[in-house]
């Protein structure tokens, strides 16, 4: 993604708490804010980062912080860039559904993600993809899958010996979100 001028970063102690210090210092100015307690302002700004983490860990307090939610889909609605990863994308999901009850995100994006004990899979391993010319390289680890079917890919995802995987990375507007933590963009 290379430089840009401001970024405002998703980030606290778990929710959003997975992302390398490279990409860090690869986005120019960055700025933090903590989708649990904060209503971010998001004027001025070129990109939103939604780190990964575990927010179906803390799904109470992300449900409770509605402003911050609705800022983030009216940011997207907009036009506005954001990147995506892992448990960012489950946040700007539909929904995400536990053993407990269904607790709405962003909205953003139309999926449900299920947390739940039964649903739960592993996927693990790297990943490489090309988009728009520039390849992106990450790895994925996550349990929590889409409720129902995996939606489209917007590319073909590899794992490290270049075989397909069934990794979706989703476009919407200006948003691009996977389960992949990327680390090469």
């Amino acid at each position: 993604m290379g430089k840009t001028t401001k970024t405002l970063i998703a980030r606290n102690r778990e929710s959003f708490s997975f992302l390398y210090q490279e990409t860090i210092d690869s986005l120019g100015e960055v700025a933090f804010f903590d989708p649990e307690q904060d209503v971010p302002d998001l004027s001025g700004i070129d990109l939103l980062y939604l780190s990964g983490g575990y927010p179906e860990k803390h799904l109470e307090a992300l449900v409770a912080n509605e402003a911050c939610r609705k800022a983030i889909k009216v940011f997207a609605e907009q036009g506005g860039r954001i990147v995506a990863e892992c448990g960012g994308m489950m946040y700007l999901c539909r929904s995400i559904v536990t053993d407990e009850a269904e607790f709405p995100m962003c909205d953003v994006l139309p999926y449900k993600i299920t947390a739940r004990k039964t649903d739960r899979k592993l996927s693990l391993g790297y990943r490489r993809f090309v988009l728009e010319g520039k390849e992106y390289r990450g790895h994925e680890f996550h349990y929590t899958q889409f409720l129902g079917e995996t939606p489209k890919s917007v590319v073909q995802v590899f794992n490290a010996k270049g075989e397909p995987v069934e990794t979706p990375v989703l476009r919407y507007k200006n948003v691009m979100a996977s389960y992949t933590h990327l680390y090469k963009w």
